[in-house]
């Protein structure tokens, strides 16, 4: 079916043209008829048609005008122009909105079923091509996800994967030479930092992955692997070696509105962690890292600056639950490390039963590197002879479950130790905020600013004020002020307006308005009161 549209002020016109296409045509055609400019663009909006005889000369809106209205919101309709001979002056500003044919009038049944042939020929070719370029994206649509999954397992999991780079490079025309990772996981609900059946919503991840696809690359120009687990990868290719703090952050702000739009379109939790940027043959350290911000767990998404850095275990015992324990004790969780440090002691018993001096060894192993990694941190002491005592009293375990308590207790006693440094290295970085705070409070400084004096990402900086002053930035920034401000307003010489400036008040107005929200009274007020 073509639809026709022939537009012409010209009643005797409009009914030659349609009784010669359908007389032509037959059923293969739908056309309807205008007469004015206003009543054929109005006619193109609802009607879509493939075809438009257009008359230039009409009422209201030439042909001309009405053309270029229409290819405002149409731009696969065919125009065949219709005029007398002194109309001509029209043809450059008609091929410019690509008029296919130039009829004169009068005009003989073989000419319009001559340019009607030729317009039905070009809506055929079109129409071919949206079709062919439908299949070509949707098959597309099919295979890039595969490449895309397997160039993401083929960077971080083969070490061959120099002998793919380029073709992998050529067929997803990435450009950049650096990149960074984000993990995201999800689950059915975070409790304490931990996402819920795992298992159930890697089956059901199989149906909501392609939407995950599609809100990711929204926010991120990036490379989406497949599922795996729980978790899916994204690299996301970097122009530089390295982020700078504005690009870290806008980096942290992208994946919180990527997991936020997340929830809202998937019935799931999601968290994310994101590794630093690397030369994009070693992406799988930035995968390291980005694991390693996810299991901090103290935010649905976490950078890997902002967190402790764990030294990596390269070695042929079971790698995650290991470096979960170590980094459970250095974030003294002790409740956290002890379930590990159990778990992993019940990994020994089951698969080594008969290798006492081997489980003791590995024991032994495990306590000196927490020790030395706390000690790292502040959080031990450690010294040559410090450590006398431990293989006589390995070795005077009566029996699997006395080896057991001494490995949880030497576990328990540095995780008490590292309670201590979390607490000084927070109090320290609350400590230099609060000093950058009490030395500018005069200027217009912002969470931001703080944030990256101390450089910590606004978000987990903002958390971590809460949590060690109790009072969030703001709070904290304007009890400084009305507080210095209280004590200038006894200093007669000095006006309201220029206190309010030297309290970080630029604007009069504001500053009474706050001044009084916290004091109950305007500070004319106060200081006639004082």
């Amino acid at each position: 079916m073509y639809r026709i549209v022939l537009a012409d002020d010209e009643g005797i016109m409009l009914e030659s043209l349609r009784k010669m296409i359908e007389a032509n045509y037959g059923r293969e055609v739908e056309i309807s008829c205008a007469k004015t400019g206003r009543a054929v663009v109005e006619l193109a909006e609802t009607f879509r048609p493939d075809i438009i005889f257009m008359d230039i000369q009409m009422p209201g809106l030439s042909g001309v005008q009405a053309m270029r209205e229409i290819r405002k919101f149409n731009q696969s309709t065919i125009f065949i122009v219709i005029t007398a001979y002194d109309q001509f002056h029209y043809a450059q500003e008609c091929i410019s909105l690509g008029v296919l044919e130039f009829l004169t009038k009068p005009v003989s049944r073989k000419t319009v079923l001559g340019a009607c042939e030729k317009a039905v020929r070009q809506v055929d070719e079109n129409r071919k091509k949206r079709s062919d370029d439908l299949k070509i994206r949707e098959k597309l649509e099919t295979v890039v996800p595969m490449i895309e999954s397997g160039f993401i397992y083929n960077l971080l999991l083969q070490d061959d994967f120099s002998s793919y780079e380029e073709q992998y490079r050529d067929l997803l025309g990435i450009r950049s030479d650096h990149a960074f990772i984000v993990v995201t996981e999800f689950g059915d609900s975070d409790e304490n930092g931990v996402l819920t059946n795992a298992i159930g919503a890697s089956v059901r991840a199989g149906k909501f992955y392609p939407e995950f696809r599609e809100t990711a690359r929204g926010f991120f120009d990036c490379i989406v692997g497949s599922v795996m687990g729980n978790r899916i990868v994204l690299l996301v290719p970097f122009e530089r070696e390295a982020a700078t703090y504005e690009e870290r952050i806008d980096i942290l702000q992208n994946a919180r509105n990527m997991v936020h739009k997340l929830e809202q379109r998937i019935d799931a939790k999601f968290r994310a962690g994101i590794g630093k940027v690397k030369p994009l043959e070693n992406a799988k350290e930035s995968y390291s890292e980005a694991l390693q911000a996810l299991r901090e767990g103290s935010s649905h998404v976490v950078h890997f600056n902002d967190i402790p850095i764990v030294q990596e275990y390269d070695g042929e015992y079971p790698r995650d639950l290991e470096d979960r324990y170590i980094q459970r004790v250095l974030e003294a969780d002790e409740t956290a490390a002890v379930s590990t440090a159990n778990q992993f002691y019940d990994w020994m018993i089951r698969n080594y039963a008969d290798y006492r001096e081997d489980i003791e060894i590995k024991v032994l192993e495990m306590v000196m590197r927490v020790e030395y990694h706390a000690f790292r941190k502040g959080g031990a002491r450690y010294g040559f002879r410090y450590r006398e005592n431990y293989i006589r009293e390995l070795h005077e375990c009566r029996d699997y479950d006395a080896l057991r308590s001494w490995f949880i207790g030497k576990t328990q006693e540095v995780c008490r130790g590292m309670t201590t440094v979390k607490e000084n290295e927070s109090e320290s970085v609350i400590s230099k905020a609060k000093a950058y705070i009490d030395e500018n409070y005069q200027k217009d400084i912002s969470l931001d600013d703080v944030s990256r004096h101390v450089d910590i990402s606004p978000y987990y900086f903002s958390k971590l004020f809460k949590q060690e002053d109790g009072r969030t930035f703001i709070e904290y920034l304007t009890g400084l002020r009305i507080r210095e401000a209280r004590r200038l307003l006894r200093n007669p010489g000095l006006s309201i307006k220029e206190i309010g400036i030297m309290c970080g008040y630029a604007d009069p107005n504001y500053f009474s308005r706050i001044f009084k929200k916290y004091e109950g009274v305007t500070p004319s007020e106060f200081r006639e009161q004082a």
